[in-house]
């Protein structure tokens, strides 16, 4: 590539200069950014900065990738750094990397330099540019998602820690060929980030609701009418609260805590788990604390889900099931527009190792609107 300078309305990507040391130093102290770039110096120096500045672009350039200072356009002050490296030339590709100053986040800035380095990039002779990103790094996929990459799967232990441990990194590539938009989601974000009724609200579940949930799952009569009927870990439910802003992403599956409206409680929780195997059709799950129980929650929580589904996802049926002897979930789903389809032998493990039938339930846009 080229070491033109690269502008937009937005930002410029330029060479770094050693009036960049004090703003570099600034942004790779930052915790934030030495979460997702853990292999940086600490503390990351005015010696480090100079290194950079002097050598570190230049090996990198040297190896036919590209390094950049992300800059503002109009007063050139340093907002962050761009990429690529990693390059394969006989492959024609090469690996993306970039940072944003706390001083610049939540303004689109690395979703700007992303797509003017990959164009540039593509227009130069790459065939193809590969992303990687931490599963809970969730800022940095929707970039990518907005850059036109697409996200290809999971490489298992791609990743390292200063300790030496390993760890799954998300993969996602842009070709040359690919069209220069944002990637459409199945699972679109909730309008205003909540839905509600005015007795209950859904949002999405974040780290934060670890210790609800795994209570929540851990109650004997949850347990019972889970698919797999085994008690979670607090492990287990701490690692899917952390990655489930990455699975609604990535359109597998839709985690959203359920809360009282009035008080703003947990009162349970609501998944829409995608299934591929079923093009148009997910299924829902569904649980409820014992305190807010026979107040309605569980209708309001699926008819809330559902019409948002069907409203802006490309999802026109949903399922859901429940063990026989569940005469309140049955009651709920009724409820909430479902109706009964059949019985599903074996379906649900038992608590002493035996299979257990469910009742299979299904539901379709016209089921809601007559409620």
């Amino acid at each position: 590539m080229d070491r033109e300078t690269i502008g937009t309305d937005r930002v410029r990507l330029r060479l770094f200069r050693d009036s960049d040391t004090d703003a570099l130093m600034a942004g790779c102290n930052d915790p934030l950014t030495r979460r997702f770039l853990p292999h940086l110096s600490s503390p990351y120096t005015e010696a480090d900065a100079h290194w950079w500045i002097s050598e570190g672009t230049t090996g990198v350039w040297a190896r036919g990738g590209a390094a950049y200072a992300i800059t503002d356009p109009v007063t050139d002050r340093l907002l962050g750094g761009i990429g690529i490296d990693h390059v394969v030339l006989a492959r024609r590709q090469g690996e993306f990397g970039y940072w944003v100053a706390p001083w610049a986040r939540g303004r689109g800035i690395a979703t700007a330099a992303t797509r003017a380095l990959a164009e540039r990039a593509l227009s130069q002779g790459f065939a193809r540019l590969e992303l990687l990103t931490e599963q809970e790094n969730v800022a940095s996929q929707r970039v990518a998602l907005a850059s036109g990459f697409r996200r290809e799967g999971i490489r298992r232990d791609a990743g390292t820690r200063p300790d030496g441990s390993r760890h799954d990194l998300l993969a996602w590539s842009r070709l040359s060929t690919d069209p220069d938009i944002a990637q459409d989601r199945l699972l679109p974000d909730l309008p205003g980030g909540s839905l509600t009724d005015g007795v209950v609200t859904l949002r999405p579940l974040t780290a934060a609701d670890g210790e609800f949930v795994y209570e929540l799952h851990s109650l004997p009569d949850v347990i019972a009418g889970s698919v797999s009927g085994v008690a979670p870990t607090r492990a287990d439910v701490a690692r899917r609260c952390l990655l489930a802003p990455a699975r609604w992403l990535a359109g597998a599956r839709a985690d959203l805590l359920i809360l009282d409206a009035a008080s703003g409680g947990p009162a349970g929780e609501i998944s829409l788990h995608h299934q591929e195997s079923q093009p148009g059709e997910a299924m829902i799950g569904y649980a409820i604390s014992p305190r807010w129980r026979r107040r309605g929650y569980p209708s309001r929580a699926t008819r809330l889900l559902a019409r948002w589904v069907f409203d802006h996802t490309g999802i026109q049926r949903l399922t859901a099931g429940t063990s026989p002897a569940n005469l309140g979930s049955q009651r709920a789903l009724e409820k909430s527009g479902f109706q009964r389809e059949g019985r599903e032998r074996g379906r649900l493990a038992g608590p002493t190792g035996q299979r257990v039938d469910a009742l299979l339930f299904g539901l379709l846009p016209e089921d809601l609107e007559s409620r």
